[in-house]
């Protein structure tokens, strides 16, 4: 750390009690109040270094030399160095109280025209020729340079924009070496050194050295202003945003508790984390909703983890619509990459009536359609071109990870059946390969919900396609008493006309292949070809066509169960326009329409 090392004499200035006295020998003749501390001086040292006192006492009568200076830059403590200083007594000057001795200059006018070498030209040229040279005495610096009784006069002397311009030069090399042009070694991965550049100090280390210092020392107005600084000088937005991450996580307590509920003591009344420091709720709220400002606003720069951390924060500090709205859209345009876990946000609305926040989700879902359907020509004419046959990647992602989310959701009992109905309608329906995600999402709600109608099933169940039901959620969903009568139909039915296709399947290949086997078109085991074994195929097949049987058998019984009652024989009937009439199955077994429908089918 630079120092100044100023003044030649011994201490002469002791403290008795709320009064500093000089002992030089002779009479103090002036007594200077700064705040509750008085100083009991002479006029020759000061008034020859100060023009302000100089004009002041020159005012005062002989008898009456006291003066006022509760307002004086850094109060008592500074203007004890100012004394000092004036009395030639050794002091230190540092990065610490440059500034506020700086400012205290200015404002009793200790110019040149008061002695050479005077406290504002030193002071100054230790601010020029050590302070902003360095990276650490400059965040000192700045640091003191917020305080209340200093800021605006170090604004009026730029040293406040002269720290931030030197911060920003110093973050701005670890990006980009070649802003300057002298050649430079780059910047170590892991080791913190100290390199000089054009006569400037700065750390040598990984391109993120400095996050952890601004976000430490800088208050939210000053880093505003650093990180407005740095972009304006083509920092690429990947590094403001990471800065921008490590600040939030550093100083908003609530970002890494958020997984707690908003209705304990610390989130409404203010949070304490750690000695003397104090988070007060509106200070937390105001923080978010700047540092939700400072984003950079490329999409691919941001995590979809962080941006819920902090919609999830900005819920329970209340922060304000535009906060919530932005995020929800900046989330939306990445939905993709989110993950189930921090989708669940708890509700932690005043009115809230389910466990988590479905309106929040669906919105930000909407935001995610409108980007996709926006974007989708484009995206599927260029991964044609780059060979990609999955241009339905991004929406096939959300299409599980919604499927995912209305399944956790489904068992809260006062989630209502239209909200339930509004997100899953959301997702195009070629977006999902199977539908076995959305099935067991609907099979939840149901069972949470046992007073839903018959209707009010059905209307449920139009959210899946049946015909996109694996055979393990076939077979389920067949045995699914909670289903409505006419979806386990539905079901029966599609799962015997892919047994159908199975089988004819089996037989187009069994005849392509004794056809690859003997050229002349002729029966090879007639022909006694020895390079096909043709007893071997048709064992073959026949052991497939048993098992197609059996699991035909398996979903007639399971039919027959569902039809025996005469409501269920009427809509069964009146769903098909079948007659009471009695048919063989193909299985050998007799039984009325009900028994024979799904073998009726496959033999048309």
């Amino acid at each position: 750390m630079a120092c100044l090392k100023l003044g030649s004499k011994s201490e002469v200035f002791r403290l008795t009690g709320h009064t500093w006295l000089c002992s030089t020998g002779l009479k103090p003749d002036v007594m200077i109040q700064v705040g509750d501390q008085s100083f009991h001086l002479h006029k020759f040292p000061l008034l020859s270094r100060s023009g302000y006192l100089e004009t002041l006492f020159s005012k005062a009568s002989e008898t009456t030399c006291v003066a006022q200076l509760h307002d004086i830059p850094g109060g008592s403590e500074t203007f004890l160095l100012v004394a000092k200083f004036c009395y030639g007594v050794r002091i230190e000057v540092t990065p610490e109280n440059v500034v506020s001795l700086r400012c205290a200059a200015e404002y009793l006018q200790m110019s040149e025209n008061y002695g050479d070498s005077n406290l504002i030209y030193l002071t100054e040229n230790f601010l020029n020729d050590h302070v902003f040279t360095n990276w650490d005495d400059s965040i000192k610096a700045l640091e003191r340079s917020c305080e209340q009784k200093v800021l605006p006069l170090a604004e009026d002397l730029q040293i406040v924009s002269r720290c931030i311009a030197s911060l920003a030069i110093k973050a701005c090399y670890a990006e980009d070496t070649s802003l300057f042009n002298w050649p430079i070694s780059a910047p170590e991965a892991t080791t913190t050194t100290t390199t000089f550049w054009n006569g400037i100090q700065t750390k040598a280390t990984s391109e993120n050295w400095w996050f952890n210092d601004v976000s430490i020392f800088l208050d939210l107005s000053m880093y505003k202003r650093f990180i407005q600084t740095v972009e304006s000088r083509g920092v690429k937005a990947d590094t403001i945003a990471a800065s921008v991450t490590h600040y939030a996580k550093r100083n908003l307590p609530l970002l890494g508790s958020s997984r707690q509920s908003a209705s304990s003591s610390s989130a409404e009344e203010g949070t304490n984390y750690g000695d003397d420091m104090y988070y007060s709720h509106e200070d937390q709220r105001s923080l978010l909703e700047d540092i939700v400002e400072l984003l950079p606003s490329e999409k691919c720069v941001i995590s979809a983890k962080f941006l819920l951390r902090l919609l999830r924060t900005s819920m329970i500090l209340h922060a304000n619509a535009d906060t919530q709205e932005n995020l929800e859209r900046r989330i939306g345009e990445k939905l993709d990459e989110a993950a189930l876990e921090d989708l669940l946000i708890p509700n932690m609305g005043y009115s809230a009536e389910t466990l988590y926040d479905i309106d929040s989700v669906q919105r930000i879902l909407d935001h995610f359609m409108l980007t996709f359907e926006a974007s989708y020509s484009i995206v599927e004419e260029r991964q044609q071109l780059m060979g990609d046959s999955h241009p339905l990647r991004p929406i096939t992602k959300v299409a599980s990870l919604i499927d995912g989310y209305l399944a956790e959701v489904a068992s809260d009992e006062n989630l209502k059946l239209t909200k339930f109905q509004a997100i899953g309608s959301l997702i195009p329906e070629d977006a999902r390969p199977m539908d076995d995600g959305i099935y067991r999402a609907i099979d939840i709600y149901i069972k949470a919900h046992p007073w839903l109608t018959e209707s009010a099933r059905e209307q449920l169940c139009l959210l899946m396609n049946c015909q996109k039901l694996s055979l393990e959620a076939c077979t389920h969903a067949a045995q699914n008493e909670r289903l409505p009568l006419r979806v386990i139909v539905q079901v029966l039915f599609f799962e015997q006309m892919r047994l159908r296709t199975s089988v004819a399947g089996w037989l187009f290949v069994s005849d392509e292949d004794n056809n690859d086997d003997d050229p002349s078109g002729k029966n090879p085991g007639l022909e006694g070809n020895k390079n096909a074994n043709p007893s071997m195929v048709m064992n073959g097949m026949r052991e497939r066509v048993y098992e197609l049987e059996k699991e035909c058998m398996s979903m007639k019984q399971d039919l027959d169960k569902l039809v025996k009652t005469k409501e269920g024989r009427n809509f069964f009937s009146k769903l098909f326009g079948l007659r009471s009439k009695t048919k063989t199955s193909p299985c050998g077994g007799k039984g009325g329409d009900e028994d024979g429908l799904m073998i009726r089918e496959t033999k048309n």
